[in-house]
């Protein structure tokens, strides 16, 4: 069985003290594994940054540019092999692993301004014969700790803009669905990357912690769930680094009585069931205003999930497919049951579902959950499955208050044809991404993703303009070149 490693100063490093299982969510079996790293492993891979980080800092960002651009150019030329690897261990159908392979390398493609986005400010004689101007400086040994559910995007959101500013990377991936992540740093090997620059470590929580504790590593970034984005922030901070870490998400859908409900459906479906929902940005609450809007949309919805197909990655014709572990199934079947249990109605049951052929694998299908109240458990926690909940209510206000009181505040949308109750709502819901007839507001790879309130711990968010100042610290020059043989006293007022 294929025992994968790490990725170290160019080369393919062994570990093997500790080893962890990857299975195949779609069959169920063990596909291959891979090694778990020590302390001693990390620090290895961070001293290989550490020591690539002169040179590479130094290199003009045009030449760093190309290099992006060489990366851009294989993305797209292995797109079927790296799709194939995200499919084999993550799940995902093969249309979806394309859509996110994309998001990824636009990325990439922003990254490619890099010469643009680094040009500081110039001020000419602020004071007598005195010159002033900023400039951006790379941060150095830099990390990324990245979740499962997205192998190729989140790690594209990372390094391509911290190295093309000039820093150097290590990153560690998780340890459920590798493969990919691990291809794909090869491939930016290929495109001419310096050994040392970009490192990747497998692991767990022994990786992660050294990370987050060797004074070498200036800054981390994170993607994963509030609880671990929290203590990702925490410890982090309290080592002196720069932080972002992106947390969970509660992400409502406010269903107006005028929307078109035929679009709202169809819109929902693909928003709330894609990539078995397990996405930070699915939509996994419809809040429906009136009993109107909600039955039209439960008789609706009820009607379309009969006609979703799940099934393993490699056909083009499923849906979605399984969830990540069987752990993971039977937590999001414990969500179902609860729901139930505390008085909600279940609609469509995902619950049982079997794949003729894959029988094993980890399959919840479609679930439907109406009349849920804020109370209970299933609508308080991040579900992260193909389960949809609608939420009744009577007014607009009503809607936002729910979405407002909620811990999260990472997307959320409106389903409306009033553009006085659209602005409204964009303008004051407290929630970092707003779409506007639009399920899954994330943002365009030249704009900036990260939510509000817990799920987003730092300043700054995640890719576009965010990423620039994230993985760069202002310098600001004041230069005086004095007149020769012109001496001047000293002055002990304060310069203005």
């Amino acid at each position: 069985m294929t025992t994968l490693g790490h990725l170290i100063n160019g080369v393919r490093v062994a570990d093997g003290r500790r080893t962890q299982d990857i299975f195949n969510p779609s069959t169920g079996e063990v596909g291959s594994q891979v090694s778990l790293a020590s302390k001693a492993t990390v620090e290895e891979a961070i001293a290989a940054a550490e020591a690539a980080f002169p040179a590479w800092r130094d290199t003009p960002p045009a030449k760093r540019a190309r290099v992006m651009y060489r990366f851009k150019q294989l993305l797209e030329d292995n797109a079927d092999e790296i799709c194939r690897l995200i499919g084999q261990e993550h799940g995902k159908i093969v249309h979806d692993a394309k859509g996110e392979l994309q998001r990824g390398i636009e990325n990439v493609e922003y990254a490619c301004g890099v010469p643009e986005l680094l040009k500081g400010e110039h001020s000419k004689n602020v004071g007598p014969g005195i010159d002033s101007w900023s400039e951006f400086q790379p941060l150095g040994v830099v990390a990324g700790i990245t979740p499962f559910n997205f192998p190729a995007m989140v790690p594209l959101w990372m390094y391509p803009m911290a190295i093309a500013t000039g820093n150097t990377f290590v990153l560690k991936p998780s340890e459920r669905d590798p493969s990919s992540t691990l291809y794909i740093a090869e491939l930016a090997l290929e495109a001419g990357l310096p050994a040392g620059v970009l490192n990747v470590v497998n692991g767990d929580k022994e990786a992660v912690d050294t990370l987050l504790d060797d004074s070498r590593v200036k800054a981390v970034s994170f993607v994963g769930s509030t609880p671990i984005a929290e203590y990702i922030y925490s410890r982090a901070s309290a080592n002196g680094k720069r932080c972002q870490a992106l947390g969970g998400a509660k992400n409502h859908a406010i269903v107006m009585p005028d929307a078109d409900m035929d679009n709202v459906v169809s819109s929902l479906t693909g928003a709330a069931f894609g990539s078995s929902g397990e996405r930070c940005m699915a939509l996994s609450v419809a809040v429906a205003v009136g009993d109107a809007a909600a039955d039209a949309l439960i008789s609706k919805m009820q009607a379309q999930l009969q006609t979703l197909k799940v099934g393993p990655y490699h056909d083009g014709d499923n849906d979605f497919g399984p969830v990540i572990t069987k752990a993971h199934m039977e937590k999001v079947c414990g969500y179902i049951a609860g729901a139930q249990e505390q008085g909600a109605e279940i609609v469509v049951d995902g619950r049982g579902v079997e794949v003729p052929g894959h029988e094993n694998g980890f399959y919840v299908g479609g679930t439907l959950i109406d009349r849920v109240t804020p109370e209970m458990t299933c609508y308080l926690e991040e579900i992260f499955g193909p389960v949809l909940l609608v939420v009744r209510v009577d007014t607009m206000q009503e809607a936002m208050q729910l979405i407002d009181d909620h811990e999260y505040g990472n997307g959320t949308c409106i389903y409306t044809r009033d553009g006085e109750a659209a602005r409204y709502f964009s303008d004051n819901i407290q929630v970092g991404m707003v779409g506007i007839n639009v399920p899954l507001p994330v943002p365009v790879s030249y704009h900036s993703f990260g939510g509000w309130k817990r799920s987003l711990f730092g300043d700054l968010a995640a890719y576009g303009p965010d990423a620039v100042r994230f993985y760069t610290k202002r310098k600001t020059v004041t230069q005086r070149w004095p007149s020769a043989g012109v001496r001047e006293g000293a002055q002990f007022s304060f310069p203005s």
